[in-house]
């Protein structure tokens, strides 16, 4: 029983880092119905320039914050230089784009920082918890990790529900030449959108390094996790994201204790399969139609 409690608080830890960029690739599919497989290359290099503070000013918080910054301009300057020439494209040209630029962006972080595998440091201590003499399975690193993405979750709802550019946002999503008739600069809320994704994804990036090592291919089995998370979820659905990533991470864990952490990359795999051949519109879908 002590088992299964600690494999459950470990996989909502990294559950929730599936989550973030689930809702990244959310963001970006509810704005512009492209699915943004760069992603993992915008949280690896933006993740590189979170050491690079860090190790020059000697402040994880420094490093924090500039990655952030870092994912919040590298989101808009993509969305400006590059989809937006093939947003109105046929589908098949954004794919091609977004993993052209995930091979780029992968390829400038080896030229600039090297392929060597380097270590990333934690807010917290990773040191286990422990509740008495019961080990809890999780540290103070990994709460942090819980935290951070459920407030960034919680902050984007408030964005999307409660401010006016949270509404333009909306309305460019769900009718983009309604609302240029309304008023609203829809180029301006579609690079609004890729910005924020960015930033969710250099947060993901931050987060997940401390438990692995950073290098320029290191986020791309994080990302196939998110992008199932997603679509676990639901495509549409940021709630759905999160609860995807809570899913997928609690089960992931168990199978890496139970089962064997060589089974865990195959499974999560299959869960993708089962999803898109059972329920394409995800688990938390109500219906067919698009929401928003």
């Amino acid at each position: 029983m002590a088992e299964f409690g600690e494999l459950t608080l470990g996989g909502i830890s990294f559950g929730m880092i599936y989550a973030a960029i689930g809702l990244a690739l959310v963001l970006i599919w509810r704005a512009t119905r492209i699915l943004n497989y760069a992603q993992g290359g915008m949280a690896v290099l933006t993740t590189y320039i979170a050491l690079t503070v860090i190790n020059h000013t000697g402040s994880y918080w420094a490093g924090f914050a500039a990655a952030l910054a870092a994912g919040l301009v590298l989101g808009a300057v993509i969305e400006r230089l590059v989809i937006r020439p093939v947003e109105n494209k046929p589908p098949l040209n954004a794919v091609i784009v977004t993993i052209g630029l995930l091979t780029l962006l992968e390829g400038l972080a080896g030229i600039i920082y090297g392929g060597q595998f380097r270590s990333f440091p934690a807010a917290f201590s990773i040191t286990g918890l422990r509740a008495g003499s019961v080990a809890l399975g999780i540290s103070s690193n990994d709460v942090f990790v819980a935290v951070a993405v459920l407030v960034a979750a919680l902050a984007l709802a408030v964005v999307f529900r409660y401010t006016s550019a949270g509404l333009r946002l909306r309305a460019a999503a769900f009718n983009a030449q309604v609302a240029r008739l309304l008023g609203v600069r829809v180029g301006q809320m579609l690079t609004l959108g890729w910005a924020l994704a960015g930033l969710i994804g250099a947060l993901a990036g931050v987060l997940v390094s401390p438990s692995t090592f950073l290098y320029p291919n290191s986020m791309d089995s994080i990302f196939v996790l998110g992008f199932t998370a997603a679509v676990i979820g639901g495509l549409d659905s940021p709630v759905g994201a999160v609860a995807g990533g809570l899913i997928l991470g609690v089960v992931l864990n168990y199978v890496g204790g139970y089962l064997g952490a060589d089974l865990v990359p195959l499974f999560g795999l299959a869960a993708l399969t089962a999803v898109l051949m059972t329920r394409p519109s995800g688990l938390f879908a109500a219906t067919s139609t698009r929401q928003v």
